[in-house]
């Protein structure tokens, strides 16, 4: 069974043997796993390999791509905003981004749409119809511009689809309106630099010799070809390959990472993501025993884990996920969690992360072999915490 460093407290030691168990069970390359437990770390662990081509051992502070992991610490800076009075959640975009929407002028009444229909994936707007280059996107100027002309693809508000790298950029401009900062840097201003996380959205390049190479698992179902929604959806109309780990500006490339891509293009450890749904739902210890102060109050979570979406979305397919604002819900068939007060997100080939405020729990799992559909990796985990709880 394969060798792994780290610790677990021993009410955790279900976790140390499920993370075990995946050494033997899967294709498992490197991984780690965080937990908090009420604001203290009980979990922190890791192993294997950052990159197969030269063995380097995984340590505690590796980073990896993290793909619409991103999307969490989307949602949660725009909570943030919200409770602190800044943003309302249900007022037009165009409150705060004019260009946004000119009333009259737009299909399927683009002016009606709210930041938590963005937050839902019911803002009709989850590709855009602009076929912009990488260095356009790396931009980003030319994304808000192009969202300002994409018009609906269905009525606001009446039905779903993910929304992709579109969720970001429409948030991350709503943020930049409302603060003068992009969503990266707002990110670790008023979360990131302050509670010490290794969490980015435009990774620096004094921590790229951190980062482990991502390599794809056999067996993934290949995309559908390129004119068909989910496929433009994911790639920004072919600008971003995917999986694309080794072509230019693919996944293994710092010239990706380098950009802000909120909606998908974080880059975490396992520590730096459970740590921000720790300091989420409970504050997080800091090095002399005193505690952060939780950034999401009681009220705040229960407006998040308001289920918004489930079901058959507008391309007809239903995963199972059940989506809040901003946020996946508790979804027994996509994505187990502990209660009804659970969130989190996930991203493309494994990594997955979510808090619970009501069990006191932030948990991150983070791997470089990623696994398609099916993969189980981070489920038998998060049944290994809740066995661990008592659950």
């Amino acid at each position: 069974m394969q060798q792994f460093q780290g610790w677990a407290d021993e009410r955790f030691g279900a976790v140390a043997d499920a993370f075990a168990r995946n050494y033997a069970d899967f294709p498992e390359l490197g991984s780690a796993v965080t937990v908090f437990a009420g604001g203290r770390k009980v979990v922190e662990l890791w192993g294997g390999t950052t990159d197969e081509r030269t063995g380097r051992p995984w340590q505690a502070d590796t980073v990896v791509p993290v793909f619409s992991c991103a999307k969490g610490l989307v949602a949660i800076s725009v909570h943030l905003l919200a409770q602190q009075g800044l943003l309302d959640l249900d007022a037009p975009v165009s409150r705060y981004w004019p260009e946004f929407a000119r009333p009259g002028e737009r299909q399927h009444a683009k002016e009606t749409i709210t930041c938590r229909m963005v937050l839902g994936h019911r803002a009709g707007l989850p590709a855009l119809d602009a076929v912009l280059s990488f260095e356009e996107i790396a931009a980003w100027a030319p994304v808000v511009r192009a969202v300002e002309e994409q018009q609906p693809l269905w009525e606001p508000g009446a039905t779903y689809e993910y929304h992709g790298h579109v969720f970001g950029f429409l948030l991350g401009e709503v943020v930049r309106r409302i603060t003068g900062l992009t969503p990266g840097a707002y990110f670790r201003r008023a979360i990131g630099d302050p509670l010490g996380l290794s969490a980015w959205i435009g990774l620096p390049e004094t921590e790229h010799g951190r980062l482990a190479r991502l390599v794809e698992a056999e067996g993934r179902r290949p995309m559908p070809g390129p004119e068909h929604l989910l496929t433009r959806i994911v790639t920004m109309n072919g600008a971003l390959a995917f999986p694309g780990l080794d072509e230019p500006h693919g996944w293994n490339d710092p010239a990706l990472h380098a950009v802000e891509l909120p909606g998908a293009g974080a880059v975490a450890s396992a520590t730096g993501l459970a740590g921000l749904y720790a300091a989420a739902v409970t504050g997080i210890e800091d090095g002399s025993g005193g505690r952060s102060e939780r950034l999401l109050s009681p009220a705040t979570v229960t407006d998040a884990v308001r289920e918004l979406s489930s079901g058959a979305g507008f391309l007809g397919f239903d995963l199972g996920a059940r989506w809040g604002s901003g946020v996946l819900l508790p979804s027994p068939s996509f994505r187990p969690m502990l209660g009804a007060r659970s969130f989190g997100n996930d991203g493309a080939g494994g990594q997955f992360a979510f808090g619970d405020d009501e069990f006191g729990i932030g948990f991150a799992y983070t791997a470089n072999r990623m696994i398609g559909h099916g993969d189980a990796r981070a489920d038998r985990l998060v049944e290994a915490v809740r066995a661990s709880l008592g659950g």
